[in-house]
């Protein structure tokens, strides 16, 4: 297998941190490294689902979920290559808890051919007590040719 370079890593951060998601509901990523990536989401009024209860949406930590998954796929990847959600199955647990910041930490298992397959854990206190959990299935496109009849 050859050899990743150095700055790829950090550029694949850099564009992952920066999707639209990311800036519309205020997350941040803490943490990514090869295949894992972990997700701080600062509550705010913008996530509400209910607000006679202040409970985030569902659909903010299923996003949530969908981004750091895709996330630990990119950062698997030896190189850029496209790819996008081909299922995710999301369990929930329990409501997030008004007021607290949610975190969300995902790891890519393994990368076949053109399929790579994920789990992620979305938390408040402690990973022992999840909100959801994420299982995740990614399929990898190639790279459209630039040239005229291939």
């Amino acid at each position: 297998m050859s050899e990743v370079p150095a700055d790829f890593f950090d550029s694949i951060r850099d564009r992952m941190s920066q999707t639209a998601y990311f800036a519309g509901i205020g997350a941040e990523l803490v943490m990514a490294e090869p295949g894992k990536a972990r997700v701080r989401l600062p509550y705010g009024p913008h996530l509400v689902g209910d607000p006679d209860t202040g409970v985030v949406h569902g659909g903010v930590i299923t996003g949530l979920l969908d981004q750091a998954c895709g996330m630990s796929v990119g950062l698997t990847l030896r190189e850029h290559r496209p790819y996008a959600t081909l299922d995710l199955r999301i369990d929930y647990m329990k409501a997030a808890k008004p007021g607290e910041d949610i975190f969300v930490e995902a790891e890519c298992i393994k990368v076949a051919h053109e399929v790579a397959f994920t789990r992620g854990i979305a938390y408040q206190d402690s990973r022992e007590a999840p909100i959801a959990m994420a299982t995740g299935t990614f399929m990898m496109t190639s790279m459209p040719s630039s040239k005229v009849g291939d």
